[in-house]
């Protein structure tokens, strides 16, 4: 099945078949464009966030 997908992908098979369903969903007017923004914001762990304090200071 992943063999399958990613030669699909290269040679073009999967925007061919993107590109006859927009046409498709356009010409029988079901195509409805929605626009969704996430704006979470989740803390990085205070030891994920990056270099120490002390290192940034001395920039």
């Amino acid at each position: 099945m992943w063999k399958r997908h990613r030669r699909y992908a290269a040679d073009g098979t999967w925007d061919r078949v993107l590109t006859a369903l927009l046409a498709l969903a356009d010409t029988t007017s079901d195509l409805d464009w929605v626009v969704s923004i996430d704006s979470t914001i989740v803390r990085v762990h205070q030891h994920g966030a990056g270099a120490a304090r002390d290192s940034v200071a001395g920039l």
